[in-house]
């Protein structure tokens, strides 16, 4: 790549395409971007509209219906409040090598390096914002799955499930993202490696593993853990797409020649922010593997 041939449009879109593709924790259907709205940088405000119940009524033949009610609606703002950048270059003898993968290959990695920084971010917020009756296990006392029945990871996905089906959030669509050793422990169960039980035998979404238990099963090295007493506790998070708001641009990404290089250098500018907007569409287990 020169540049003189550098399309900043292009390599902006290409960049959010491939952070859209490497996102677990940030991915559509993880959460909503319905709000994504104009972000002009740090600090903008995306305004978020929702409603009270509606009240039903009996209909009864021949009597006049009521007036309608104005509904109340409430206003929430989710503020842009984190700011990425990345800013490499490479040598032109690097670049004369192999042009243009070299440069191709490194704006992949900023891809790669700006999307778990991002997931990381998600999953913090999201362990911080859990409804506090959707929670199974403390730190103080984890859950330990084992082989017994009715303590399996299995088991413990299910009861996860109900806390959610109890606090009325959507069967359809939800999603689950647990560490690879809980992926292991369920792939020693035939409930979780059964397709014709899964329902679901391809890659839905990215670092997805199978469906079982009404979950979307997915897998994330991000996944949240807290030591207690040298004891290493997974955050494992479920939930569903309405339970949190995300929007993100890729402000700017420009090339340049350093003064004191010989190179081509690219930096990009990332910007983001979420908001869990219904907490008790989300639920936690505090799970700690075996030792």
């Amino acid at each position: 790549m020169s540049l003189n041939n550098f399309i900043a449009q292009i390599w902006s879109a290409k960049l959010l395409e491939s952070l859209k593709k490497a996102h677990v924790y940030t991915q559509s259907g993880v959460v909503n971007t319905d709000y994504q709205g104009e972000i002009s940088g740090k600090g903008s405000v995306v305004k978020i509209n929702s409603f009270g119940s509606v009240t039903i009524r009996d209909y009864v033949k021949g009597t006049p219906i009521e007036d309608p009610e104005e509904l109340d609606d409430a206003q929430t703002s989710l503020e842009i409040t984190q700011a990425k950048y990345f800013n490499f270059s490479v040598d032109d003898v690097d670049v004369a090598q192999q042009q243009p993968k070299v440069m191709t290959a490194a704006m992949g990695q900023a891809s790669y390096d700006l999307s778990d920084v991002t997931d990381t971010y998600m999953a913090g917020l999201m362990y911080a914002d859990v409804a506090a009756d959707n929670k199974i296990g403390t730190d103080a006392s984890a859950i330990v799955p084992n082989a017994t029945a009715g303590t399996t990871a299995y088991d413990y996905l299910v009861d996860l499930s109900t806390k959610l089906s109890e606090a009325s959030c959507p069967k359809q669509g939800r999603w689950v993202i647990i560490p690879p050793w809980f992926t292991a422990l369920l792939a020693k169960d035939d409930r979780f490696t059964n397709i014709s039980a899964s329902g679901s035998p391809e890659a839905l979404r990215n670092g997805i593993i199978s469906r079982v238990a009404g979950f979307d099963v997915l897998e994330s090295l991000n996944v949240p853990t807290v030591t207690t007493d040298g004891d290493v506790n997974s955050k494992i998070i479920a939930g569903h797409g309405i339970a949190t708001s995300f929007a993100e641009q890729i402000n700017k990404v420009e090339a340049y020649r350093p003064e004191k290089a010989f190179a081509d250098a690219v930096k990009g500018l990332h910007l983001y922010g979420a908001k869990v907007v219904r907490p008790s569409c989300l639920a936690l287990m505090t799970a700690r593997a075996v030792a």
